[in-house]
Parts: structure tokens; sequence; C-alpha cells
């Protein structure tokens, strides 16, 4: 399975590209956030549950949760990894085309997976995993709609699982605040603060299932400087809604560019946008050559999703190529 951010891949693709690439594969925040200074002694000893408490309930403050409900992961990927396994085999209806994650790993803890192309069409299913807002369309699915099916699922022993990778950015009523039996909420930090690689994620679920949640992900999952830096940046309301305006801003100027170069917007993100082009095999290759990689889709080959350019000389080196 092909994942966004593997320059290895691009480099076997374009061995002739310049260098260094400009990586538009991913939907991480080009402007990170500032780490903090850490002290030396986060790497040297091990997570304090002093530490996780005190991420848990920074955490809960800005998701508008229950701390009793949090549990910190090494990223949201373990997370996907480990629901399946936590029930027993049962009929799962994923809303595709999303992140492929989703389906691959309830395939592989033994469920009868199916791809549903909207909520109507869930059916029977025991568990519902929607991605929202959508990678790669940017769909939204409304909170009520959602609550209503949670509401479903739960009366007959069932799960919904809401991916809200790309939330924070966007205005979209996050299921945090609601999340009781039969409700699960991811959220991912890396993606928004720009600091994938210190690898931190959260379930939001009622207590009872977030203890098995942190049971299955054992001791000390997250690692020290991970709780440093998550509770610095997740307290920060006022930096969370700069980069929001200003991430929206860069994606509408992203748009403006596609538009230019032939291409149709399709969805997206603050944090990515998703277009149709004529020739998108073709523009890949070209983009590729120059040393730019973006995200293309082996079920639709004219569709290309771009991350957003992180600085100037970026945005041209794009633009050029689009033109």
């Amino acid at each position: 399975m092909s994942h966004g951010g593997d320059l290895d891949a691009a480099r076997r693709l374009f061995p002739d590209a310049p260098e260094p690439w400009i990586d538009l594969s991913t939907g991480i925040n080009p402007v990170p956030y500032p780490c903090p200074p850490l002290e030396a002694s986060l790497f040297r000893r091990l997570p304090a549950p002093g530490d996780l408490a005190a991420l848990r309930a920074t955490a809960a403050a800005a998701y508008g949760a229950d701390p009793a409900g949090i549990v910190p992961a090494p990223g949201t990927q373990i997370l996907i990894e480990i629901l399946p396994r936590l029930l027993p085999p049962t009929r799962v209806a994923v809303i595709s085309p999303t992140y492929a994650e989703h389906e691959a790993a309830w395939a592989r803890g033994g469920h009868a997976v199916v791809g549903v192309p909207d909520l109507a069409a869930i059916g029977e299913a025991a568990v519902a995993v929607i991605v929202n807002p959508n990678n790669p369309d940017g769909r939204v699915f409304p909170a009520a709609a959602l609550r209503e099916l949670a509401e479903r699922l739960r009366a007959r022993g069932g799960l919904i699982v809401t991916d809200e990778a790309f939330a924070d950015l966007e205005p979209v009523e996050s299921l945090c605040p609601f999340a009781g039996p039969g409700l699960v909420v991811l959220r991912s930090f890396g993606k928004t603060y720009g600091l994938a690689g210190i690898r931190l994620g959260f379930a939001v679920a009622e207590p009872v299932f977030a203890a098995r949640i942190a049971a299955a992900l054992g001791p000390w999952a997250v690692s020290g400087p991970a709780l440093a830096i998550g509770r610095v940046a997740l307290a920060d309301a006022g930096w969370r809604g700069e980069a929001a305006l200003a991430r929206r801003a860069d994606a509408d100027r992203l748009d403006r560019m596609i538009a230019r170069g032939g291409g149709r917007v399709v969805g997206g993100t603050a944090l990515f946008r998703t277009a149709d082009f004529e020739d998108g095999p073709g523009l890949f290759r070209r983009l590729g050559e120059a040393g730019i990689y973006v995200r293309r889709f082996e079920a639709a080959p004219s569709r290309l999703r771009f991350g957003l350019p992180p600085d100037k000389g970026a945005w041209c080196r794009l633009s050029r190529i689009l033109r």
C-alpha cells in the first residue's frame, strides 16, 4: 500500500530529478509548531504517569472531551490497527474512497469489510468507519447525522469510528464532546502541528473502552518528549487559530494555481487540495522530473492531491510546472 511522504520511492521513479525534493504528497502542515525547549531528562527517563495525565487533561480541554476518555498514542496509525482487534469479527462498512489503512486494518483483524459511498449505504453493518473531513476529497459529514448513526449502531451493540485527522483547522463540528458507548473518535496531532515525526495521536472514547485501548497499547506508549511537546502545543489555541487562517489562505492560493494549470479542484481541506487533470499521469511525471512529489491514485489516474508548499521557492517551482 503506497502512502505519501515516501521520497525514496520518488527518487526511484525520477532518479534524475533535482534535489532537494519538494514533498507535496502528504497533508502535513508545512509550517510546524515551534517546539518548546525540552529538558534533557525527558530523553533519559521513562515517561511518568503524571506526564501522561497532564497531556490527557490538556487534550481533553482542546477537544472538549472527558479526560477519562482520552488515550494518547504514538500516532493514530497504531490506533487504526488496534481497534479491529478489540471487537469480535463482524461486518464493517467504511465510507470510501478514503484513507486505505482503515479497510486494510479491519480486514487484517478478520472482519468482513465493505466500502460504501455514503451514510445511507451502511445498512446492517455493525461497525461504521467515517473519515471526517474525508481524505482525499474533503467531504464533511454533519455531526447530527453521525450522532444519529452512532445511536443506531450502539443499540445493536455496534460501533462508529470517526477519524478526525484533518478536523483541527476546519469548520467541522467534532464528535469528541459526544464520545460515549458505541463511538470512538481519532485525532491526529502531527498533521495539524507539522510534527508528524514525533508520533502522537489520540483516541477519544467512553472511559471503559478507552481503558481497553490504553491496555492494548501497553505502558510508555508515548515518548516523554512527545508528551511534553503535545502538552504545550495543544494548550496554544492562539497558534491553532492563526494556523487555520493562514493555511486556508494557502489552500485558496493553491486552488487558483491549479485552475490556471488546467486542473479542476474536486475537494480537499486547508492542508491539501485534490484536483482532476486532463492528463494526470503526464502532469505527475512532469512534476516528478522537476523534483516535486504529489499524491496520485491508481483507481483515478486523472486525479492528483497536492499538499501545501512550505516556502516561496517551492511555490514558485510548482507554479512554473503548472503553467
